[in-house]
């Protein structure tokens, strides 16, 4: 019997939230590398909201996708079979691998990881996409200054609580919002937030009013709808709003933006959206600085991880629900196994 490399493929675009039936289970042939090629087996599959608005037949900055296509995402793994001597087998890589058991790649297409440095799930966590989005999102369009408010949505998420820790690096205030008082718990005692305000509880508007007296001078945000709307009515003069996400509104839309856009004018504020993937420069003196934060303990990170590839799905759908603490991974395979 020839070995199978199994995989997930989109099976139709979804009608609002993701069902079931959206996704179909595939037994590939599993691929061979060519000259000058490698063959990875998939460690760890990291799991990211973007992938979600690919799945809607829509214009995008990245083409979508259509019934019958490969699940995307970035994955760790290991080369099992080279044709590369720059790649022998043994070594540990990152790259765009997809919701698969096996890859076939071009070194130039690939990130090498050292495990001695930090666990290889970091890679395509704090070391790697989510850590530069947070790294560039805040320091570069977000631009905290010391004794700012900061305020993050999603903020015990793989880049909101790596935001609201730099931003207290920083010397600011930090304020975060995430759904449930342990995850609000977490913010505050382990990642060091100054407050978090848990979405789900009776009267958030109040009680955000009451926290942001000197109003908010830097938005991070990641969730979009009502929560945005209502961080925008308090916005302080020359205010920097950051747009990495609107996690509420990828399974549908949700109401927003209900505030006038001459509060804008009126504060002399700016909103930038960003693509990280289009500020490639500056992921390597991103993951410097997070690397030497996680070795002098000033930054933590947490991760969820799921066991098996068909369990994807279900780890995808609970993440966009707000199920996941930290970076959600699944775990493809084990490194011995």
């Amino acid at each position: 019997m020839n070995p199978v490399n199994l995989q997930i493929r989109m099976a139709r675009h979804p009608a609002g939230e993701l069902d079931d039936a959206d996704f179909q289970v595939v037994e590939a042939p599993r691929p061979a590398p060519a000259d000058g090629q490698v063959l990875i087996r998939h460690l760890y599959l990291s799991l990211d909201p973007f992938i979600r608005p690919m799945m809607d037949p829509v214009r995008s900055y990245v083409p979508h996708l259509n019934p019958g296509d490969l699940m995307p995402g970035f994955g760790v793994g290991q080369v099992v079979q080279s044709r590369n001597p720059a790649l022998p087998e043994g070594t540990h890589v990152s790259g765009r691998f997809g919701w698969q058991e096996y890859i076939v790649a071009d070194p130039a297409a690939l990130r090498v990881i050292d495990p001695s440095l930090a666990p290889i799930t970091t890679a395509v966590g704090i070391l790697g996409m989510p850590g530069a989005t947070a790294h560039y999102g805040l320091l570069e369009l977000g631009k905290p200054k010391p004794g700012e408010t900061v305020v993050v949505s999603a903020a015990t998420g793989a880049v909101g609580s790596v935001v609201g820790q730099i931003a207290k690096l920083r010397g600011c205030r930090v304020i975060g919002i995430a759904g449930g008082p342990a995850k609000c718990d977490h913010a505050v005692q382990e990642l060091g937030f100054d407050a978090c305000l848990d979405y789900r509880a009776a009267g958030i508007e109040e009680r955000f009013s009451a926290l942001t007296p000197g109003y908010v001078d830097v938005l991070f945000e990641n969730v979009g709808g009502p929560l945005m709307d209502m961080v925008l009515r308090r916005l302080n003069a020359h205010a920097r709003v950051v747009l990495c996400g609107a996690i509420s509104q990828y399974d549908g839309p949700t109401s927003g933006i209900g505030v006038p856009a001459f509060e804008f004018v009126r504060q002399r504020a700016t909103m930038t959206g960003f693509i990280i993937s289009e500020h490639m420069a500056h992921w390597p003196g991103a993951f410097e600085e997070l690397a030497r934060w996680i070795r002098e303990g000033k930054i933590r990170y947490r991760e969820s991880i799921a066991d098996g590839l068909r369990n994807a799905p279900a780890a995808f759908k609970g993440l966009l629900t707000g199920k996941n603490f930290g970076k959600q991974l699944v775990r493809v395979a084990r490194e011995n196994g």
